[in-house]
């Protein structure tokens, strides 16, 4: 049960989102933010299985702006990966996924509340999220940002974190250090409902479609973890 949606841009145009249902055919509604590579087999697959779980998943197309439809692999083409990322408006980006998310909670698929989760340069673009996106006033009801390699620079923002929040980061990460991730803790320590965990590994731990970033451990620890987090917050 999964199909393309097109959601209106706030600035005119219309973008591509993946969307998986459960088989009841409706349930919560959860964001789902690519990584770098686009919207691939990976983030395809996170909808699936959270589809399975019984939640109504969409992943927008975050690059429709520079290339519709923009997909690699895995990491064998980074460098046309990173390219993207740096010529990202992320000032754009925010209308966008305020878009996806009034587009998601309207649907009659979705029963009511809407989390969001994402990866790297999705995890950043998930509390951008759970920092900016309002629809009618009200933000989402729960945020998995997995190691957003780009938050330790907005933590102007974490002021308006008020949803409850699930970080994930590898204690190994080469790309995110230490000491940006005990900047990212400091800013939140004062919020309610607000998690950081910790894994024994690095970058891009959960995507089993990078085989030299995977870490199996890791990746069925931290899910376990947000399953439980999504349950706990987007089923009332």
């Amino acid at each position: 049960m999964t199909r393309y949606e097109s959601v209106s841009a706030p600035d005119g145009g219309e973008f591509d989102a993946y969307l998986a249902l459960p088989a009841a055919g409706s349930g919560p509604g959860v964001l789902v933010f690519q990584e770098i590579f686009g919207i691939n087999d990976n983030i395809r697959g996170i909808c699936d299985r959270l589809a399975g779980e019984g939640y109504t998943a969409l992943a927008p197309d975050m690059f429709w702006r520079l290339e519709r439809r923009f997909e690699r692999k895995d990491e064998s083409d980074l460098e046309a990966c990173m390219a993207m990322v740096q010529r990202l408006d992320f000032g754009a980006a925010v209308g966008d996924i305020t878009a996806t998310f009034a587009h998601l909670r309207a649907m009659p698929e979705c029963t009511g509340t809407v989390g969001a989760i994402g990866f790297c340069l999705g995890g950043t673009l998930t509390y951008l999220c759970a920092t900016g996106a309002r629809v009618d006033g009200a933000g989402i009801d729960a945020a998995v940002p997995y190691y957003g390699s780009g938050i330790h620079d907005m933590l102007d923002r974490a002021g308006e974190l008020r949803c409850p929040t699930l970080f994930h980061y590898g204690d190994r990460d080469p790309f995110i250090p230490g000491e940006q991730i005990a900047a990212v803790e400091a800013a939140v320590a004062g919020l309610p409902h607000v998690t950081v965990a910790h894994h024994d590994a690095g970058h891009a731990f959960s995507n089993w479609d990078a085989p030299s970033m995977y870490d199996p451990a890791a990746a069925q620890e931290a899910w376990a973890q947000t399953l439980a987090f999504l349950g706990e917050h987007l089923r009332r």
